[in-house]
């Protein structure tokens, strides 16, 4: 199924939420060392808001990882993940846990103002969203097999644009991982660049308070950042087993990679190669998404998309100096949100979305959430919410109103007002 991928195209408001607290002191519970087993701190900016029982037992594990420095930060819109926890921010000395920073690495959000206003858009929205559909590919089909995946681009008709940013920004330097690690070759790599994928991946339009026209899409490396995050996940536990005495099987999914060993630098190029890749994917995708719009939208002529651009990672690593130390900081479902710096958080298909400025709380490692977070899994939401009930949930959205994307329905997330004010310091 494709969730909002498949639906593409949403008008909700836009809001811009920028709060007041000084940095002194935080809004978070603190789980102190002792508490459910935890070794080192977490701060949970998760008041008012729901949280699962397994997300406790998955943070404490990593809490006793002896290259956690010095506390973890949970964001509200957390959830159980593969792995590592979404809604994460997890400061690393001298190590990167690649599970924390996930499979689909470098995704993110990407979001254009438009000079347009609502009073600009048609009264049926249905042939901007089948103008997008057709100006991206999305989905997944024969297991995402090169050549023969509907969300790929045909090998041999790749778009001037995907072509030269890959020659220019992208090619040689993943020729030097591939020359290294051959098995990451075997799969989608140009083909993908400039698609969507799946899952909660989509593109929409919006509206903010003053009525103009947002352009809002979220992926990231797709296939390829797949494949580069698995790998490295595997040879984490390899090396972990080599160099850790006595490591316990049960933790492969958090196995870490130490500076120094055989893996680290090579994980470092490539998952840094991945999540640019992811940011030039959201580039070229938000460029087509402008000309499709403009075959549908003639009037007024001229009108332009680049007001106010945002575009941010929620999966990825950085290098970062916090609490007197140089540290790997992995936002695993988190983003950056230094002080005075753009970010986007989406609300569910249902429900606004929230630009936001960052306030540069020191306690979060400057970070905030990523959305809004799943309330339950996707077989979950399937059991709870029938199609009828995800067609009223929508209501006046243009989107997909089927059994394949219940999964999505708004009810499957969390109150986004209350994860914005969770997280207001």
């Amino acid at each position: 199924a494709i969730r909002r991928s498949k639906r593409l195209c949403q008008l909700y408001t836009l809001k811009r939420c920028v709060s007041t607290t000084k940095d002194k002191g935080h809004n978070a519970n603190v789980l102190r060392k002792g508490d459910r087993g935890v070794e080192k701190p977490i701060y949970m900016w998760t008041k008012g808001v729901e949280v699962e029982s397994t997300v406790y037992d998955q943070i404490q594990r990593i809490s006793t990882l002896p290259i956690i420095s010095p506390h973890i930060a949970i964001m509200p819109d957390t959830h159980l993940g593969i792995g590592c926890t979404v809604g994460s921010v997890i400061p690393q000395k001298n190590a990167i846990i690649p599970a924390a920073v996930g499979v689909d690495i470098g995704c993110g959000m990407i979001a254009s103002k438009t000079s347009l206003t609502a009073s600009d858009l048609p009264d049926s929205l249905k042939s901007i969203r089948s103008a997008i559909e057709s100006s991206v590919p999305h989905g997944r089909s024969n297991h995402g097999k090169k050549g023969v995946d509907k969300g790929a681009w045909k090998t041999g008709r790749i778009p001037n644009m995907s072509q030269e940013i890959w020659n220019k920004e992208l090619k040689s330097e993943w020729e030097q991982i591939i020359s290294k690690h051959g098995v990451l070759e075997e799969g989608n790599d140009i083909e993908h660049l400039g698609t969507l994928g799946t899952g909660n991946h989509f593109i929409e339009l919006c509206l903010d308070e003053s009525q103009n026209v947002w352009i809002m899409l979220h992926s990231g490396s797709r296939g390829v950042g797949n494949r580069v995050g698995s790998y490295f996940i595997e040879l984490a536990w390899k090396d972990m087993k080599r160099h850790v005495k006595n490591v316990k099987s049960d933790m492969k999914e958090i196995a870490y990679l130490r500076q120094g060993t055989d893996y680290f630098e090579d994980y470092i190029q490539a998952v840094s190669w991945a999540q640019n890749y992811a940011k030039h994917n959201r580039n070229i995708m938000m460029v087509n998404v402008i000309h499709a719009l403009k075959t549908i939208i003639k009037q007024p002529e001229n009108w332009t998309a680049d007001i106010l651009a945002v575009n941010c990672h929620h999966n990825y690593v950085n290098f970062e100096h916090h609490f007197g130390e140089d540290l790997y900081v992995t936002r695993k479902g988190a983003v950056s949100a230094r002080r005075g710096e753009l970010g986007i958080i989406p609300g569910s298909m249902g429900a606004k979305s929230f630009i936001v400025r960052g306030l540069g709380s020191k306690w979060s490692f400057e970070s905030c959430s990523h959305g809004a977070g799943r309330r339950m899994s996707r077989t979950a939401a399937k059991k709870v919410f029938s199609v009828e009930e995800h067609k009223e949930a929508t209501r006046g959205v243009e989107c997909r109103k089927d059994k394949d994307v219940v999964d999505e329905t708004p009810g499957a997330y969390k109150d986004i007002d209350a994860v914005i004010k969770a997280q207001s310091d």
